[in-house]
């Protein structure tokens, strides 16, 4: 198993650099494409943005509306061709709803979002969640390229969330210089001797590790894979309810608000 296929969702703004860097080196160790999806803002939004600007539905605002494609395209497509790396590819995602790039993500191995979207700010907010939920891709959240080799740490709850995350992020798994399996026995009473088999079976070393927390699980799961020196974190997102996780909270938006320093993988 490798992976083929890294997308790259840009905007045609500054936050598209980073965001190519992070793909390439999740696509440089296997020999992977960097599929760069330029996605403007579906039009409807385009339009309101341009009402609320006092533009009102002109041919001024359908003026300065393909102005925005064109400029955005333009450095979506510039900042792709400064990257460091030869298998790129490139496509215009433009449609309603994010539709466009919800089917290129059906065909990517994995998809790679910065910090905002992932914590519900700024214009790829609904997007992150489209493709992470509703699409049920797999994701990786960095704002800098993610470390191949080091330590990664599995935040293991016996769920098929986390369970589908291994599964998808096996080739990175695979490459780390050593595993850890973290589970949370309070929160999660589950064992991890099938995932240990599991990954023994497909040459990942892996040890376990309990950690006894009764507070906030996804805080403990955080400073523990920091205290370890851990570069990447695995987890399954969004595994409860969703009327739970509104009264009680969630660990994956824990994950999402405080892991700043690691990459985080996660599929639903």
């Amino acid at each position: 198993m490798t992976w083929t296929c890294i997308l790259a969702p840009l905007l045609g703004g500054q936050s598209d650099a980073p965001t190519l860097a992070a793909a390439c080196a999740l696509a440089e160790p296997f020999g992977a494409t960097v599929h760069a999806g330029y996605c403007p803002l579906p039009p409807d939004r385009l339009f309101a943005w341009a009402s609320e600007a006092g533009l009102g539905a002109s041919d001024l605002a359908i003026g300065e509306l393909a102005r925005s494609f064109s400029c955005g395209e333009a450095s979506a497509r510039q900042h792709l061709a400064g990257l460091d790396y030869s298998r790129v590819g490139f496509e215009n995602l433009a449609s309603r709803d994010w539709s466009g790039l919800r089917v290129a993500a059906r065909f990517a191995d994995l998809v790679v979002w910065g910090r905002a979207p992932a914590r519900g700010c700024g214009a790829f907010a609904s997007a992150f969640r489209q493709v992470l939920v509703d699409e049920a891709r797999p994701v990786v959240v960095a704002d800098r390229p993610p470390r191949s080799g080091g330590l990664v740490v599995i935040a293991w709850d016996g769920g098929a969330a986390a369970a589908r995350t291994v599964r998808q992020v096996l080739p990175w798994l695979q490459q780390a210089d050593s595993v850890v399996v973290l589970t949370v026995p309070h929160a999660n009473p589950c064992a991890a001797g099938r995932l240990l088999s599991f990954l023994a079976d497909h040459s990942v070393v892996a040890r376990p590790l309990a950690v006894h927390a009764r507070g906030d699980v996804g805080r403990a799961i955080l400073e523990t894979s920091r205290q370890l020196g851990a570069s990447g974190l695995v987890a399954g997102a969004f595994g409860q309810t969703t009327l739970r996780r509104f009264m009680f909270g969630g660990v994956t938006q824990g994950l999402l608000e405080g892991a700043a320093d690691l990459a985080l993988f996660l599929s639903h």
